[in-house]
């Protein structure tokens, strides 16, 4: 079975916390608070990162606000001994559920490039700028891994605005041929910079693209993490077992500038703004666990003093580390260096 060409958004939670009767998420108590605290921290994190980039501490970078149950949602899907994170720059939340660290995401972003070196262990692609670059290599490692008889899955992140790009095209038609073991989850955030989803694509969803390709597309609201999640592990379990290819459509709305460069009052209309925080996925969320009595203001107060002395701790790790020198420009670039590339380093330290 295939997208439809009008597929219907799947939601769980309601703006009040409420989900529909009969309704069980398939996360346990203990995953659903955890949850929220990833949520928690990535917003923490964010405008702890936005503080320092204003001083002239840290690199221009993107902020995941208003995104943080797309990136969480999907990410809790996966098993971090098996299965991998192909990024664009907005999923730091799931880098972190894998085994990535606050410190090196801060000490790229501080221009140290052994901050996106991924330490072992970590199934983690680097941080890729250039818009939709990674899905080839997303759809190579996930065929990679059936090919050797691995039950990995792999979980490759773009945007509305990468899904325009020539790789996305080539990456899913080989992913749907070759049936490779991948999870695309789009996040339709309204915005690529400063132009909006009607400017990017015609059809009435990015989910119903999947049909074109051989595969299963879905729509899911991206603000709520139980839906995000829902269709996550439908989509590894498919994976796993055979079953080929998923594109999900998480929609949501980037809730802040694309990155630290950007200035949205000039093409974002306050108003929609202003509506558009109303489905926050962070409150949301929260509402939830509070109907379920698995938080309350002094669980919150607890969890958000926890998460500030995490971030603070990575915060002091990243800027006591060896500043990075000329020497990182001729690093992994030849195994066997030639003479004019040695007499190069040489001179440059």
């Amino acid at each position: 079975m295939h997208a439809s060409l009008d597929p219907e958004i799947h939601s769980v939670i309601d703006a009040d916390g409420g989900t529909p009767p009969g309704y069980e998420p398939a996360l346990s108590d203990e995953q659903l608070v955890g949850a929220l605290r990833a949520m928690e921290r990535s917003r923490a994190f964010d405008r702890r990162c936005f503080s320092l980039q204003r001083q002239g501490r840290l690199g221009t970078f993107s902020t995941v606000e208003g995104e943080e149950a797309a990136v969480i949602g999907s990410a809790l899907a996966l098993d971090p001994e098996i299965d991998w994170v192909v990024p664009q720059y907005r999923e730091l939340p799931a880098m972190l559920h894998m085994g990535y660290s606050l410190a090196g995401f801060l000490r790229y972003f501080m221009g140290d490039p052994t901050g996106n070196a991924m330490p072992d262990g970590v199934n983690v692609l680097p941080f890729q700028i250039s818009l939709a670059a990674q899905l080839p290599h997303a759809v190579g490692l996930a065929w990679g891994l059936r090919h050797q008889n691995l039950p990995g899955v792999v979980c490759a992140y773009f945007g509305d605005g990468a899904s325009s790009e020539g790789d996305t095209h080539e990456a899913m038609n080989l992913a749907g041929v070759r049936r490779a073991p991948v999870v695309f989850v789009l996040k339709n955030n309204g915005w690529a910079i400063s132009t909006p989803v009607r400017l990017q694509t015609a059809a009435g969803s990015f989910a119903a693209r999947a049909a074109g390709y051989g595969f299963e597309g879905v729509l899911v609201d991206g603000n709520d993490l139980l839906a995000v999640y829902d269709a996550a592990r439908e989509a590894v379990a498919r994976a796993r077992e055979g079953g080929g290819p998923t594109l999900i459509e998480a929609r949501t709305w980037r809730l802040g500038p694309h990155n630290t460069a950007d200035d949205p009052t000039r093409y974002v209309d306050p108003d929609e703004l202003t509506e558009r925080r109303l489905a926050d996925p962070l409150p949301r969320l929260e509402a939830y666990l509070r109907a379920r009595g698995l938080v309350d203001d002094a669980g919150l107060e607890a969890l958000r003093a926890s998460i500030a002395e995490e971030i603070d701790a990575a915060v002091s790790e990243a800027e006591a580390a060896s500043p990075p020198g000329p020497a990182q420009l001729f690093d992994h670039v030849y195994a066997d260096p030639p003479e004019r590339v040695r007499r190069q380093r040489e001179e440059a330290t």
